[in-house]
């Protein structure tokens, strides 16, 4: 099997996306680390980003998306993101955290001293509204399900709150 088997199908379309940190390592326990994520997302709004769902762990995020290049634009976000929070962790002196990055790294990744983000990002196409309602369901879940909070709208870091009427910490496309 090579690197991923999953594929974006029809990057123009919405897809269901779960992004992880290298080896399950927690990182984003700190509002910092999260709104460097927030700053990403926000900035490819810009250029045409959908976001429909999402929700941030202290692990990994997931995220229903579309826009013109829906698989570039994650790319363009992982990259982004991996210098950004690499570097806060450099400026933070967070050893264990970088040793992990370190000693994890994939070994074709020679170029660089540190791996953020594990590979792919598992991308599946959505196909019909009965789909997406179940993705973004899953997605605002996710926190409860792992006991974290009781309603997924207590949940800061997740879209859930914006399907509820109250504005959360992204602009969300409800529509769709």
């Amino acid at each position: 099997m090579g690197r991923s088997r999953y594929q974006f199908l029809s990057p123009a379309e919405p897809h269901f996306l779960t992004l992880t940190v290298l080896h399950w390592i927690p990182v984003f326990t700190r509002p910092d680390t999260v709104e460097i994520l927030l700053d990403a997302f926000r900035f490819l709004q810009q250029e045409g980003l959908k976001i429909y769902a999402y929700v941030i762990l202290e692990n990994h995020l997931h995220l229903v998306a579309q826009s013109p290049q829906l698989d570039k634009d994650i790319a363009r976000f992982k990259s982004y993101t991996a210098r950004q929070l690499i570097n806060y962790l450099q400026e933070r002196r967070v050893k264990t955290i970088l040793d992990q990055l370190a000693f994890y790294k994939k070994a074709h990744k020679a170029d660089r001293d540190f791996q953020f983000w594990q590979e792919g990002v598992h991308p599946e196409l959505i196909q019909g509204e009965a789909m997406m309602v179940q993705k973004i369901q899953y997605v605002h879940q996710n926190p409860v399900e792992r006991g974290f909070v009781d309603c997924a709208e207590h949940w800061r870091y997740s879209s859930a709150r914006d399907y509820q009427g109250v504005n959360g910490l992204l602009d969300i496309e409800r529509h769709w």
